[in-house]
């Protein structure tokens, strides 16, 4: 791994606001972001990584290459819960496995966003349409999740597969990156221009401040955590890790550019906290989610974001 790059992503002031974050719990400060301003931010953020990947998509040409990474992203999506279910169902509830398999199958929005900034920061590019692939990838992971556990169980009570469907791609989250990728695609230049300033110029700040919102969650969540034990905080680790480096090298038989192929390794590292908490309190509610929450924000989230995209980055470009 190049430690430059490392040491480069460490001194990130985005990753650095997370840690302060985290380090203002451990404190006991009463740093907190209100709660309307933190909703707010994140809604800024979905629209705006939505709106510009719409207008990237405005410019490419529908190819082989899209199809490979949406190909590639579905399959992803669809794999990681189906292997990771059989190893978190030896020490834990079938509920919790198919929780847990469900958010490390599905995506984060938010590891997605950090990811954007992150090539930009080395020049890199990746296309627009990758934020559809991101999109498409919320959904099949959470509906196997819950077919897992409904073949596992002897309970056949529950919401049907289609209104999980439905819940999964009407889940505000993905219906606003939806939206705002259709809006961007269908504005022309010059009426996205005069957005421009909103939607590109503020991101950077704006993603500061969510991270440091999100370094405040996770500090609240990290002691909760550490009472489940070592194998939730191994599995929370190398699962991503290994989840990543596949598709970092397997994605270079399905993708061309180096940018798009390390936001397909990011998104298969990442967990989903937004997309999967609010469909399993619907569709599985003895999941426990002070387990699969815990997980996916307080660990793999800053895993992800200080040694895993480094990693990827590592073996996409020596491949």
């Amino acid at each position: 791994m190049d430690l430059h790059l490392l040491a480069d992503n460490l001194t990130n002031p985005a990753l650095l606001f997370f840690l302060l974050g985290v380090l203002a719990v451990q404190l006991k400060s009463d740093l907190r972001i209100p709660q309307n301003s933190s909703k707010f931010i994140s809604i800024y953020l979905l629209f705006s990584i939505g709106f510009k990947g719409g207008q990237e998509l405005s410019h490419s040409t529908f190819n082989a290459e899209i199809m490979g990474a949406v190909a590639l992203g579905l399959l992803t999506a669809v794999a990681i819960p189906l292997y990771t279910f059989f190893i978190l169902k030896r020490n834990f509830s079938i509920y919790d496995a198919g929780a847990i398999a469900a958010a490390y199958g599905s995506v984060s929005a938010v590891t997605f966003v950090t990811a954007g900034s992150f090539l930009e920061m080395l020049d890199y590019k990746f296309n627009g349409y990758m934020v559809a692939v991101m999109a498409l990838m919320e959904a099949p992971a959470i509906v196997v999740g819950v077919i897992l556990i409904r073949f596992f169980t002897t309970e056949r009570e529950g919401p049907k597969i289609g209104s999980i469907i439905k819940h999964s791609l009407t889940n505000g989250s993905v219906l606003l990156i939806l939206g705002s990728l259709c809006i961007g695609y269908l504005a022309n230049e010059e009426q996205a221009q005069g957005i421009k300033p909103f939607t590109n110029d503020l991101f950077k700040g704006f993603l500061a401040v969510f991270l440091l919102d999100m370094g405040i969650s996770s500090g609240e969540k990290l002691n909760d955590f550490i009472k489940h034990g070592k194998f939730a905080l191994l599995f929370s680790l190398f699962i991503p890790l290994i989840n990543g480096c596949a598709v970092a090298w397997l994605s270079d038989y399905f993708v061309a550019e180096a940018g798009n192929r390390f936001m397909l390794a990011i998104l298969a590292a990442s967990a989903s906290y937004i997309a999967v908490p609010a469909a399993m309190k619907i569709a599985v509610p003895k999941a426990n989610p002070g387990l699969f929450l815990p997980m996916a924000l307080a660990v793999t989230f800053p895993f992800n974001i200080t040694i895993g995209m480094p990693v990827f980055l590592t073996i996409i470009e020596s491949t």
